[in-house]
């Protein structure tokens, strides 16, 4: 029997995006993430309402983020990703949930990209991690 509020086959529960933000930093810093920033997107797009963004050291690294976020929101909060982009590599994996937007980078391609400039006029919000 599923439990109110609840829906889909991995029981799938809203978070409102504020919550999913910090859920996924806390996700992140258990897994040794570095630099890593929340940008508010809220009035400034109409695809998401933010990003959060992260280093690893190495591309290992960038991995075994990616599974901290991927893991705890599955286990914890029934969550899924519904797409995830540059695993193989590992360079730069983007994970799209909706109304959150990660991105784990290596230090290397996040100095290449620049993704937080791009952002400018968003408000954000360094995270202790």
């Amino acid at each position: 029997m599923s439990e109110p509020g609840r829906t889909s086959a991995l029981h799938e529960v809203s978070i409102d995006p504020p919550r999913l933000a910090q859920l996924i930093v806390t996700y992140a810093a258990d897994k040794k993430a570095i630099d890593v920033v929340e940008l508010d997107l809220r009035g400034v797009v109409g695809y998401t309402d933010f990003f959060v963004v992260c280093s690893g050291n190495t591309d290992r690294q960038t991995k075994a983020i990616h599974d901290g976020i991927h893991l705890g929101l599955k286990k914890d909060h029934g969550l899924l990703p519904r797409r995830v982009e540059g695993l193989n590599e590992a360079r730069w994996i983007l994970m799209d949930y909706l109304d959150v937007i990660v991105h784990v980078f290596t230090p290397d391609a996040r100095e290449f990209y620049r993704l937080e400039q791009l952002w400018g006029e968003a408000p954000r919000r360094a995270v202790g991690a």
